[in-house]
């Protein structure tokens, strides 16, 4: 976690991430780096006229002006901090930016989605949750001391996940957190407990697991599951892979981890399967 990426707008859930992520990296001597995708009108984006480049020139000002306030911030002080302006769709300046930088972790802060734009528009982070190869943390509140004993690991446990888990087995021990490993069992796709404690055995077998347990537990739906388990034993923070699936296939399919993204209160961070 040496070099961590903050997609910011400059809102209050953008600078709640911030303030988790600089925590992060004073304690692991990391170095922030602060990304702004400019949302310019779309006649400015796609404009040939050079007329309309003192107003695109405004939102360039706009942007370093509030990047100037941030540096401000008391705690940011003593933090390496890089800061960039994107131009294109936000996913697209983040996966720029990973690869640019060798970004370790994406912190984006997040108020959710849901209803109507939740189906067809979704938010920027969930966005980014679909699409990033690099760890997403999820930032749902404000929360600066970021204490994280007991991380819940939800998981259908097929081979596929299992790259997945083992980065979630390095960030838990990088924090210090106890893994609650979870089987979440539906009506719709049940199995015995026999049946799910071997598939989590055999998922775990020959890995070098950090602090952890193995959990199964009874609901109407996964994403239920996951939320009321967490609940119950007061974790702070979930974890989940994710498949990125695109187009159709994420519209009829969704992803739980997208939709833990837009519901959950808590903290989400996701790896890429």
């Amino acid at each position: 976690m040496k070099r961590i990426l903050v997609p910011t707008d400059f809102s209050e859930q953008a600078e709640n991430a911030l303030k988790i992520a600089a925590k992060i990296a004073k304690t692991y001597g990391g170095e922030l780096y602060i990304i702004h995708s400019m949302e310019m009108p779309l006649h400015l984006a796609t404009s040939s006229d050079t007329g309309s480049l003192p107003d695109s020139l405004f939102y360039v000002k706009l942007a370093e002006r509030r990047f100037s306030e941030l540096r401000d911030k008391e705690y940011l002080q003593g933090i390496t901090v890089h800061e960039t302006i994107g131009r294109n769709e936000i996913y697209e300046d983040i996966e720029d930016a990973c690869k640019k930088n060798k970004i370790n972790l994406i912190v984006m802060g997040s108020n959710g989605a849901s209803g109507f734009k939740e189906m067809f528009v979704g938010s920027n982070t969930e966005k980014v949750v679909r699409t990033s190869d690099t760890p997403v943390l999820v930032i749902k509140n404000n929360d600066p001391e970021f204490d994280i004993k007991d991380f819940v690991f939800a998981s259908d446990f097929s081979k596929s996940g299992r790259a997945a888990f083992k980065k979630s087995q390095k960030f838990a021990r990088k924090i210090g957190a106890k893994t609650h490993l979870l089987f979440v069992n539906t009506p719709a796709n049940f199995k015995t407990s026999t049946q799910a404690y071997k598939q989590m055995n055999d998922f775990i077998k020959g890995m070098d697991l950090a602090d952890h347990t193995l959990n199964i537990h009874n609901d109407t739906s996964v994403e239920k599951g996951i939320l009321n388990f967490t609940n119950h034993i007061n974790a702070q923070l979930i974890g989940m892979g994710t498949h990125g699936r695109k187009g159709i296939s994420h519209f009829f399919n969704g992803s739980i981890s997208e939709d833990l993204v837009n519901h959950a209160k808590m903290p989400i961070i996701t790896f890429k399967i």
